[in-house]
């Protein structure tokens, strides 16, 4: 009954602004069909999470043709290189959460620097780095646009606090962070002043869960947030998932969207080389199920990865659908870790990402149409008045 009213939530809500946008005029940042103009911002981070490999994610994506592949689709792309940072503070931040002192100074560069591509016109595109890198891109977006929905694809919900943690891992928590309606859940934050939670959990949709911590589930039926799992994307097909996610969200087609994507979202199969967590291996062993840390080990320490994620199909659709409405402001791609797997692994994994990203920026399965809309002569050939076949021109 629960998942049942949770369910029905999105679909009332996405029901009742449908017949309310109707009368509105939708917002468009760009067309499809002109140059855009892309960011890229590299965010070597791996200290949201414990598997380390995970900050070799952007410098992987690149080197897999990111920017030839966005350039040969006509975008005027500048890559601004990766965010670093030289000195840590000693910072005390709440207790369970690791590494509190490195993401606070990281995530603060990150907000600038993401900001700063925004001011200019830009799409920001994140390469992480771990999921905690959110906490900076979308701090910058709510910043840059005076209203924001945001769409996060993702195995997880990473909505828990400091006191709702099983890890301690900040990449479990970007979302609680920033959500305007959880700002009484954490304490004062040293050295995080330049955050200001503002995101409200009614402008989020989640895509693609299949493993929430009892808690996160906890806070999603208390603030009423939209959640499609995947059960709904086997229910409603990833066509009806997208556009009731997007009805939720952005009602009135005017909102900057935000789209947050965490690889893991895929299934393992699609996206092996990833080192996020899924059911913790020490409760599959003492339940005697031994046997799934072999089968579904993810390569991160004492975890197994969650099967039965979205396809790369599904994966590219949602990009291709948030695409197309205009008003993508930004887009994190993050948890690609290259030094888990095989080389094919690796790979499988990059070439994914690849294909997500670029369907975000436009790129057509059924092919692209070239700049110029005129057939070219072969040398020497002529254009008859009845044109090829016979037909008339």
């Amino acid at each position: 009954m629960i998942r049942a009213a949770m369910l029905a939530r999105c679909l009332v809500g996405a029901a009742g602004a449908a017949a309310v946008g109707a009368r509105s005029t939708p917002r468009r940042f760009a067309s499809r069909d002109v140059t855009q103009k892309i960011g890229i911002l590299g965010v070597p981070f791996d200290k949201g999470q414990t598997d380390q490999g995970v900050s070799a994610g952007p410098g992987a994506i690149r080197g897999a043709g990111l920017v030839e592949a966005l350039r040969s689709l006509g975008h005027d792309v500048q890559d601004f290189g990766d965010v670093s940072y030289d000195s840590v503070p000693d910072l005390v931040g709440p207790e369970n959460m690791d590494k509190y002192q490195h993401v606070a100074v990281c995530m603060r560069e990150v907000s600038s620097l993401a900001r700063r591509i925004q001011s200019e016109g830009r799409i920001c595109l994140a390469l992480g780095g771990d999921h905690s890198v959110t906490i900076g891109t979308v701090d910058a977006t709510v910043n840059a646009h005076e209203d924001v929905a945001v769409i996060w694809v993702d195995a997880h919900a990473d909505l828990n606090t400091p006191a709702t943690s099983p890890s301690g891992s900040a990449h479990g928590m970007p979302v609680a962070l920033l959500a305007k309606d959880l700002a009484d859940y954490w304490p004062y934050l040293p050295g995080m002043d330049w955050q200001v939670p503002k995101l409200p959990l009614s402008n989020l949709a989640y895509i693609g869960l299949r493993s929430v911590d009892e808690y996160e589930r906890l806070t999603m039926e208390k603030f009423n947030i939209c959640a499609f799992g995947m059960q709904d994307v086997e229910s409603l097909g990833i066509t009806g998932t997208v556009e009731l996610a997007l009805r939720h969200v952005d009602p009135y087609k005017r909102r900057a969207i935000h789209l947050s994507f965490d690889i893991d979202a895929l299934d393992a199969l699609e996206a092996p080389s990833t080192g996020t967590p899924g059911l913790q291996a020490a409760g599959l062993q003492a339940a005697g199920l031994q046997a799934w840390q072999h089968v579904y080990h993810s390569g991160g320490a004492g975890s197994v990865a969650v099967r039965g994620g979205l396809t790369l199909r599904e994966g590219i659709h949602i990009m291709e659908k948030v695409h197309e409405t205009g008003r993508l402001a930004a887009v994190d791609l993050v948890e690609v870790n290259p030094a888990l797997g095989s080389a094919r692994d690796v790979s499988t994994t990059l070439q994914a990402a690849l294909q997500l990203l670029v369907a975000a920026f436009g790129h057509s399965r059924l092919g692209n149409m070239p700049r110029a809309q005129e057939l070219p002569l072969t040398k020497g050939a002529t254009l008859s008045a009845k044109g090829a076949k016979g037909k008339d021109v």
